[in-house]
């Protein structure tokens, strides 16, 4: 029995870059949107934030003297272009996308409304939102639990590099480490996840919204979870999750 009516996937940038060190790689971007057009076909309603870290690191710019506010405001151009990408991936599978930008960039996208984004998905459209929050010092994490917050989905899923779940230890490093399969909110933020963000962590844990972190390039997850298997960790205040 399907759990979610609406849910947010947060892409990282990285995912659609495959093996490359840098941009976009064509059958990363085929394999994501497959994913998503198997779980849209079921009637879900799906809204997508996407990062931009495969083509600009603010990070690594700040390191050497740019500026902060600069940085974050190339970085969100940066989630434009990848998020056109998506668009276009999608939309050769068929699927209606439209795509809202939160700075504004008329030529190319809608500008960010609340109220324009309900009225797509009410219409069977997938919206892509772009631009991060439009404000620097905000990463797409924070980006992703508030677009969620905004357009009433029932979780944020976090879509994750070959990443299956959030670990008592780093797995890699630690050979004894197991997988949480749920968690609260509160219990992230000590534990200080690499998942998300804190203030996205905050954010949802003030709200009640559910966290499914998984990995997205495991064939079929994204159906696993609809249909409610216990898939990657799920951080939440109860176990169960339902659609409101």
């Amino acid at each position: 029995m399907t759990t979610y009516k609406r849910v947010l996937l947060k892409l990282s940038g990285e995912s659609l870059k495959g093996d490359r060190e840098f941009g976009l790689d064509p059958d990363a971007l085929r394999f994501v949107a497959e994913q998503v057009t198997e779980a849209a076909d079921t009637g879900l309603q799906i809204g997508i934030v996407v990062g931009g870290g495969n083509i600009w690191r603010g990070a690594d710019y700040e390191a050497v003297g740019m500026d902060r506010a600069t940085a974050d405001n190339a970085g969100m151009l940066a989630t434009i272009i990848n998020a056109l990408a998506v668009q276009d991936a999608l939309e050769r599978n068929g699927l209606a996308v439209r795509t809202q930008t939160a700075i504004s960039m008329s030529a190319i996208a809608e500008p960010y409304i609340r109220r324009r984004a309900l009225r797509h998905f009410e219409k069977g459209r997938l919206v892509i939102f772009a631009g991060g929050t439009g404000s620097p010092y905000m990463s797409t994490d924070t980006a992703a639990a508030l677009r969620a917050l905004e357009v009433g989905a029932d979780a944020l899923w976090m879509a994750k590099n070959n990443i299956d779940g959030i670990y008592t230890s780093d797995p890699n490093i630690d050979k004894s480490a197991s997988k949480l399969g749920h968690m609260t909110h509160l219990d992230a933020l000590q534990r200080r996840v690499g998942a998300l963000d804190a203030t996205a962590l905050s954010m949802c844990m003030d709200n009640g919204l559910p966290i499914v972190v998984f990995d997205l390039f495991s064939p079929g997850n994204l159906l696993r979870i609809l249909r409610g298997e216990e898939i990657g960790t799920l951080i939440s205040d109860s176990v169960t999750v339902s659609a409101t």
